[in-house]
């Protein structure tokens, strides 16, 4: 793949955002990020329509890691208003990185960003001591995995 842009780091670029939230809310956060992950595929698919079923897939991954994660985290309702007062803003940074590439390119970003939410699920379940817990943030970091094998094998047929 040829001309790809540069990936940024999105947990340093989302890092202020994320932190915003009280350590309690942060995975519920990420789920929304996430959330907001699986509506990009769906926009994707209709740019795309060609690649529909494979990025109609991702979303249903990232649908399943928000449920999941949202799940494994429940926090009040005090804690959920301040995640989703948070979130419009770290959504919109996030899409910034996207929006001056043109929608392969922004699959390549996505399909990097994934890989690097896999690597977040992961240093949540190495902070965990039960199991059925990191077990679960196992899956989720599979998924991201996937969905990033996924859009990378689309792309190789498309780019190279």
């Amino acid at each position: 793949m040829s001309d790809l842009p540069e990936v940024p780091q999105f947990g340093a670029l989302l890092r202020g955002h994320i932190s915003s939230v009280p350590d309690e809310a942060r995975p519920v956060f990420l789920s929304g990020l996430e959330r907001s992950a699986a509506e990009r595929y769906r926009q994707w698919a209709e740019q795309l329509p060609e690649y529909a079923d494979e990025l109609l897939g991702c979303a249903r991954r990232e649908d399943e890691i928000a449920e999941l994660v949202a799940d494994l985290f429940p926090v009040s309702a005090e804690l959920q208003q301040q995640v989703d007062e948070a979130m419009p803003a770290a959504v919109a940074l996030y899409y910034e990185v996207f929006a001056p590439h043109p929608p392969l390119h922004q699959l390549y970003l996505q399909s990097e960003a994934e890989l690097q939410g896999a690597m977040a699920w992961v240093g949540m379940a190495e902070a965990v001591t039960d199991d059925a817990t990191r077990s679960t943030l196992e899956r989720c970091t599979a998924l991201e995995r996937e969905s990033s094998v996924v859009v990378k094998q689309l792309l190789d047929g498309v780019l190279t």
